[in-house]
């Protein structure tokens, strides 16, 4: 095996699987045992108006997220998965794991139009 740019960046891949599965599953823990919805559907950092309602579904986004990059982990250390298998399945779940998170944030803060200022003119003009 020669160490190139692509073997660096397997091993990157692989290291990076284990802190990205503690905090997805650190997350699921606090929304489902904690109840802790400070961390739910954020928009700019702002939290919905009823986080409890998307509550479950971004504790299920972490847990199933974070069970796979754990099932990833381990099938790598036991020399189960290949590269191919591994890497695919490690890198779709990180991306379907940013945009569900971003789905259901969009979800929970739904788009206000504003109304126009005025009020009680005639749309053609003047009114002359």
């Amino acid at each position: 095996m020669v160490f190139d740019i692509s073997v660096a960046l397997n091993w990157i891949l692989f290291l990076a699987l284990f802190p990205i599965a503690f905090f997805w599953l650190r997350r699921a823990w606090r929304i489902l045992a904690k109840r802790d919805f400070s961390e739910v559907a954020l928009k700019r950092g702002e939290a919905p108006a009823n986080p409890a309602r998307y509550a479950p579904y971004a504790a299920a986004i972490n847990l199933i997220g974070g069970a796979v990059i754990l099932f990833t982990i381990f099938g790598i250390l036991t020399a189960r998965l290949d590269f191919e298998t591994w890497s695919a399945l490690a890198g779709s779940t990180i991306w379907m794991k940013f945009i569900l998170d971003f789905i259901l944030s969009r979800q929970a803060h739904p788009l206000v139009l504003k109304k126009r200022s005025g009020h009680g003119k005639p749309a053609g003009g003047t009114g002359n």
